[in-house]
């Protein structure tokens, strides 16, 4: 398969003289999931033409399904309402609400009236449940089987299904009420005697959620227990929905997107291809946030301007303290909110967690403490500028490990994201307290510093 930037000038040249055929041929050899990222050097007249191919091809939907969402916009744009509209009917009822979400309010209503109306049904139930849910990621296409039914009749069963068999990765026996009793994997099916009831084939009360439950759990459930698909049942056990391996990546992906964006004072729509307007808006906020707490850090060296100026050497050794502090921080900061994400950690057990990356800061301290008091000994030939160094280290790697740890187990006890302001709060305090450290001690001992 062609590179991607190699691609795009080549798909611009066909479009721009004119060879749509080429470059229906062209894309029809190129995954859906590889479009995406070519449209971002297309113009919005270029998207359209692209978007038209695709049509004819029968492609459209999944170039929505697999396309990153600050490409949504300009590619649904492309696309009438009825268009969109019989595009958006040929795709999952989860897909379809994500899709529908992405739509500005303008066109939102006059899409949905053009769906079918089963479709718009779905569509409604999904509303119900919260965002973010087990019920708004669940797809309701499955195959369900009676406990009374071979083997052979369930093969039947997933051959009459059509399209639908391409996405089976479990098939769900239910008894008459709809309630879920077992499964039965397809391997097992397959390797049956065709005489054997589903009911003996099916493994009972299978794993399952509810449609309340929190996407990020569902994708915790799913890798505990290696499954392919997780289904979702109502308080009674009657079955709504299936969730599958690909939803289930695809609420990863977002997840640990938001927590990498909330670390680093990001809205998630802050895209590569987002336009340099909303970067700019998105970003300004906690550009000026973070340099309120620069400047607190700054104050604090200000408070012992007085040293400094007896002894201006000391400021060379500022930067190595706040890095060191800074660093420290996020190292447990980072440690500490994947444990929260992933259900390692619970706050009632948080304890174990912040003494652990206490002790881990304390031993780095006097580490990296000792190589920095040999260093500036080497330098300066005074051992108490070492001494400084090497205490100022390991009381702020000792701190930097306890706040790293103790911040995002406050928020998430408060009931925040743990990754939502963490690593400005921890920065704030590791340097501040880094620099006081040194700077105090280093006062106390100035006497024997010059």
């Amino acid at each position: 398969m062609a590179q991607p930037i190699p691609t795009s000038r080549i798909l611009r040249r066909l479009l721009a003289s004119g060879a749509h055929g080429r470059a229906a041929n062209l894309l029809g050899r190129i995954h859906p999931a590889d479009v995406g990222p070519l449209l971002g050097d297309l113009g919005p007249d270029e998207i359209r033409t692209v978007v038209e191919l695709l049509f004819r091809q029968q492609r459209a939907e999944n170039l929505l399904r697999e396309l990153p969402f600050e490409l949504l916009g300009d590619v649904m744009e492309a696309l009438g309402d009825s268009r969109l509209a019989e595009v958006l009917g040929r795709l999952e009822v989860d897909d379809v609400a994500e899709l529908v979400d992405a739509l500005p309010e303008t066109r939102r209503e006059a899409i949905l009236e053009r769906l079918p109306q089963q479709r718009q049904r779905e569509l409604k139930r999904l509303e119900l449940y919260p965002a973010s849910s087990a019920g708004r990621v669940m797809t309701t296409s499955y195959v369900a089987l009676d406990e009374t039914m071979t083997s052979a009749e369930a093969v039947e069963s997933i051959r009459a299904s059509g399209d639908l068999a391409d996405s089976i990765l479990y098939l769900y026996v239910v008894d008459e009420n709809h309630c879920l009793r077992g499964v039965v994997p397809i391997r097992r099916l397959v390797a049956s005697p065709s005489d054997r009831t589903c009911g003996e084939l099916m493994l009972p009360e299978p794993v399952r959620v509810t449609p309340e439950v929190d996407q990020e759990e569902v994708a915790r459930i799913v890798a505990r227990y290696d499954l392919l698909a997780v289904p979702v049942t109502d308080a009674d056990g009657t079955l709504l929905g299936v969730i599958t391996v690909d939803d289930v990546i695809d609420v990863i992906t977002e997840e640990a997107t938001e927590d990498m964006y909330h670390l680093a004072g990001l809205s998630e729509e802050d895209r590569v291809f987002s336009p340099p307007r909303l970067a700019i808006r998105k970003r300004l906020p906690w550009m000026v946030l973070n340099l309120a707490t620069v400047i607190l850090a700054a104050s604090v060296v200000a408070l012992f301007e007085h040293t400094l100026e007896q002894m201006v050497s000391l400021a060379l050794f500022l930067p190595v303290v706040g890095g060191m502090a800074g660093n420290g921080g996020i190292q447990a900061l980072t440690v500490t909110t994947r444990g929260i994400a992933l259900g390692e950690i619970e706050f009632s057990t948080g304890i174990r967690a912040v003494t652990k990356e206490t002790i881990v800061g304390l031993s780095l301290g006097a580490a990296t403490g000792l190589i920095c008091a040999l260093l500036a000994f080497a330098w300066s030939g005074n051992p108490y500028l070492g001494f400084v160094l090497f205490l100022s280290l390991v009381v702020t790697l000792t701190f930097a490990g306890l706040f790293g740890a103790a911040v995002p187990l406050a928020l998430k006890a408060i009931g925040q994201d743990p990754a939502l302001g963490a690593g400005v709060i921890v920065t704030t305090f590791t340097d501040a307290f880094g620099f006081l450290t040194f700077l105090g001690s280093a006062t106390l001992l100035l006497d024997r510093l010059h």
